[in-house]
């Protein structure tokens, strides 16, 4: 399934509806004010709370500022908006409610958590494509993390056009540039560590992981310097870690260039600040404009602006500049399942092997299709992975690597494997308890082996968040290259994981053809 099914699902399961009812120990004083949230059983939760001044009119294009203050009880007990979504909403989906208002995020701590406990916090960056999600996603329910003695944050940031962005007008107004939901991010970090404390966190314990779009994003803030100490653990999920962004400006595909474009299709010439005013003048609404499809040229992406960015996590990571914080990577056996034409036309996309083509087939089994499915999967995700975490332990940093290939019983033989995303649903413990019907879809009820490994994920995270280490069954990324693998057959070490391959694909990608 890809990024829009799964957004389909999770607003169609509903399992964090719920608020619960209120209570007086629900009440928390945060810097702007007090908010009142909602207790449900053992997990407190508060929802739709600003971190960020409405980045709206002219704050539109520009870096967070801090949100106002208010009097009195702000109820917490409503996700907030979404950001504006750069795609068409599926038939039969329920409405989302969309704002360019929308710098909120959502807590879930224990109902018993004191200020000053000092829990670890979890930082939950959503996915999708940077044009869709949220952090109110039922998948993103931080009620089992709650439950195991963490404080998990959500958080919404700046999407589309209206979260990366660049043009020759904006950029002549100076500052960091581009990038604005990355810089969302950076001050709901600032947010938790101002304020976390008074949940029951620990402001100095903090552990960000998304996936996706939020995998990447993971690590641009782990290669941007306006992070760092802003968070002292990384888990990136899916991150596609050879993605570097776009440059702001030169050859090729680049962020003004892209803006520049898009301006002159909306009737908007010039670079001065006429144009910028111009631009600014647009509704969200129009500046949401679906593009046509994930592989799309103008799909946004971080934009590399020599302030905010001076580099990509690649070339962070290649030469030591990374933020140096325990680090986990990992992807799910069928990333694949984004670009499914790769195996309908698999002649086309193996001949991107060129003299390797025959040595990966071999590698792979020798099906065409199947071999288009795991070479699409290891060059975009799982090799990737396999670099970073070189990297980081060259630097002298800690490092894990996992592979999520479990498929439900129900499922097996019947999909090449887990698809892009489908690990969400274990890691956060969310799994439906009765069969969930979605058009031709049907999600079936979890078993207990389901449940099994969503235990094993969700432990080694909050494991990891509280310790710095997953777990002892989860050997640290060394000479070994030992690899996590969550699989049918339970939960197991894999040294020297799918070496033959992989070693092929870091070829493909030395000569480019990645």
């Amino acid at each position: 399934m890809g990024l829009r099914s799964w957004a389909a699902i999770a607003a169609g399961l509903m399992l964090a509806a719920a608020t619960g009812s209120a209570q007086a120990g629900d009440t928390v004083k945060v810097a702007q004010g007090t908010i009142h949230g909602a207790t449900d059983g053992s997990v407190t939760s508060f929802k739709g709370v600003p971190f960020a001044a409405p980045p709206v009119g002219d704050l539109r294009w520009k870096p967070p500022t801090s949100p106002a203050a208010w009097s009195g009880v702000r109820e917490a007990t409503r996700f907030g908006p979404a950001c504006m979504q750069m795609t068409r909403a599926r038939a039969g989906a329920p409405p989302m409610e969309q704002s360019e208002d929308c710098l909120s995020l959502n807590v879930w701590t224990p109902a018993t958590a004191k200020p000053g406990a000092k829990l670890p916090v979890m930082v939950w960056i959503h996915g999708g494509a940077f044009i869709l999600g949220t952090g109110g996603t039922p998948f993103y329910d931080g009620t089992h993390f709650a439950e195991r003695g963490a404080v998990m944050v959500t958080v919404n940031y700046r999407l589309g056009r209206l979260g990366f962005f660049a043009h020759p007008a904006i950029s002549a107004e100076g500052g960091p540039l581009g990038s604005y939901g990355l810089m969302d991010n950076i001050a709901a970090l600032k947010w938790v560590k101002a304020n976390i404390a008074q949940f029951g966190g620990a402001p100095g314990n903090v552990t960000i992981f998304g996936e996706s779009a939020g995998g990447i994003l993971v690590n641009f803030l782990m290669a941007a310097p306006d992070a760092r100490g802003l968070f002292q653990k990384a888990i990136s999920q899916s991150g596609f870690g050879r993605s570097n962004g776009v440059p702001i400006r030169g050859e090729g595909r680049t962020g003004e260039g892209m803006g520049g474009a898009y301006a002159i299709k909306a009737g908007i010439t010039g670079s001065g600040p006429e144009a910028a005013k111009a631009l600014r003048a647009l509704s969200a609404q129009q500046l949401s404009e679906p593009v046509s499809g994930l592989t799309d040229p103008a799909i946004p992406s971080p934009i590399v602006d020599g302030v905010l960015l001076k580099e990509g996590p690649e070339l962070a990571f290649a030469g030591g500049r990374q933020a140096k914080v325990p680090y986990i990577a990992g992807g799910t056996s069928y990333e694949a399942s984004l670009f499914p034409q790769a195996a309908q036309a698999p002649d086309i996309f193996l001949a991107r092997a060129g003299a390797l083509k025959d040595q990966l087939l071999a590698a792979y089994g020798g099906d065409k299709a199947a071999a288009a499915n795991d070479l699409m999967t290891e060059s975009m995700v799982t090799e990737p992975d396999r670099y970073l975490a070189r990297l980081h332990a060259k630097a002298g940093q800690k490092a894990w690597l996992y592979h999520f290939s479990y498929l439900p019983a129900a499922q097996r033989g019947k999909v090449h494997g887990l698809a892009h995303g489908g690990e969400i649903a274990y890691v956060f413990g969310n799994l439906p308890t009765a069969p969930v019907v979605m058009g031709p879809v049907t999600i079936p009820a979890a078993t207990a082996e389901d449940r099994q490994v969503s235990d094993a994920a969700i432990t080694s995270w909050v494991n990891f968040a509280r310790t710095g280490d997953p777990g002892e069954n989860w050997p640290a990324f060394s000479a070994g290259e030992t690899v996590l693998e969550f699989g049918v057959d339970g939960v197991h070490p894999r040294p020297n994981f799918r070496k033959e391959s992989l070693d092929l694909v870091e070829q493909m990608a030395a000569s480019g053809g990645q």
